[in-house]
């Protein structure tokens, strides 16, 4: 196949997978390239709506994913305090508005193994491990990118180059130096819990999530049910980059004491397999995009609060956009130009998409008079909240 047909992807998380899959569809060679040495996936659970399942059915892993991950009933908001329950808002009709494609929660290692044997059966798609993405520069025919592997440099020439690369992207720093991750002032705390060390009312099929004093605890089934997934989001100035660093689980234990967090939340932290911890850095509202026949995609691009459950969403959306736009693009000129429109389409509902997480995230933390009055808001609103994420919900792909 022609140079003219070839675009490299920098990252083989679950956007850069996700894009292999979308462009090889789209009769483009992929060659992907992957630091690191084998794919393990150091996060724990992911939520999928509707805007982002259609996308990984379309692309033939309904049966895959639909056998490790699980459909929740609905989103229990409760009080931290208390451990009552605020509002209850069921999934069905405000998260799958038009067709049957589901609401999965699931561990990120079970969508990154299904993705990663798609892409590995695929003929049209070079999965390289162990290659760092090193420059990139112009040329006639669309782009030279050099990557490493120990002492081995190694360059292609392509119609294009993806940085789908991360929060702390090598592809965005050598194209847009100036834009860089900002800390947010958050610190996420995540684990898993084996369900079967858990009594029988801190086992629920819903996503739960506790409001309290400027922090928050979501918790949802994986693998099968047999695991729970946790995740603690407390205010600090630790921000050390990176997504895995150990943390201390009497640390932990002080950041939810009595009697601002109730004895059923204070339970489900102390059953936690032990903890890992991760600064949560954010990009710009709308991202930054593309330059030239280089374009990037999900957290690369737009890194964003994980409240409103759409950083892995985001990136599969990414995907299907990029593959759309540069359908039938065989030059460099009319890659670029697609690249822009890929943009175009995309920045402004990244943007809202991060301010409502952002705003989400400002609402969950409330305190004192204003946690007392959206803890009335809830009650009285109850399902209706969960119609104002439906815009999210409701996208669906051209293709």
């Amino acid at each position: 196949m022609g140079v003219e047909r070839t675009i490299v992807i920098a990252g083989a998380g679950i956007g850069g997978l996700t894009a292999a899959l979308t462009l090889a569809g789209k009769g483009f060679r992929v060659v992907l390239l992957e630091k690191a040495e084998r794919l393990e996936e150091v996060g724990a659970g992911l939520q999928i709506s509707p805007n982002a399942s259609h996308i990984l059915a379309k692309l033939g892993l309904r049966s895959a994913l639909d056998a490790v991950a699980l459909a929740p009933e609905a989103v229990s908001m409760l009080s931290a305090r208390t451990g009552d329950t605020l509002a209850r808002l069921k999934f069905g009709a405000e998260a799958q508005p038009r067709d049957d494609y589901p609401y999965w929660v699931l561990h990120r290692a079970d969508l990154q193994a299904a993705l990663a044997a798609q892409v590995r059966a695929h003929p049209a798609i070079e999965l390289q491990l162990g290659r760092r993405f090193d420059e990139v520069s112009s040329c006639d025919d669309g782009v030279i990118v050099v990557d490493r592997g120990g002492f081995d440099r190694c360059q292609h020439t392509a119609l294009a180059l993806i940085g789908a690369d991360g929060i702390w992207s090598a592809v965005r720093q050598q194209l847009f130096p100036q834009a860089q991750p900002r800390f947010s002032g958050l610190i996420a705390w995540r684990s898993t819990i084996d369900a079967a060390r858990l009594p029988a009312d801190l086992i629920s099929k819903d996503v739960r999530l506790w409001l309290g004093e400027n922090a928050h605890i979501v918790a949802y089934p994986i693998s099968g049910g047999r695991r729970v997934n946790i995740v603690a989001i407390v205010a600090g100035s630790w921000n050390r980059p990176g997504w895995s660093a150990p943390g201390d689980p009497s640390e932990i234990m002080a950041q939810f004491a009595e009697p601002l967090w109730s004895a059923s939340a204070r339970q489900l932290i102390g059953c936690a397999d032990g903890w890992r911890r991760w600064a949560l850095f954010t990009m710009a509202d709308g991202g930054v995009w593309s330059q030239g026949s280089v374009a990037l995609l999900g957290d690369a691009s737009h890194g964003m609060l994980p409240f409103a459950a759409q950083g892995a969403g985001m990136a599969i959306e990414d995907a299907a956009v990029l593959a759309s736009c540069l359908d039938g693009v065989s030059n460099a000129d009319h890659a670029a130009q697609a690249l822009q429109r890929y943009a175009r389409l995309r920045q402004p509902r990244v943007g809202r998409v991060q301010a409502t997480a952002r705003r989400n995230g400002a609402i969950y933390h409330l305190h004192g008079p204003m946690a007392l009055a959206r803890d009335v808001a809830m009650r009285l609103l109850g399902q209706r909240l969960m119609a104002r994420q439906r815009w999210i919900y409701d996208w669906r792909s051209e293709d």
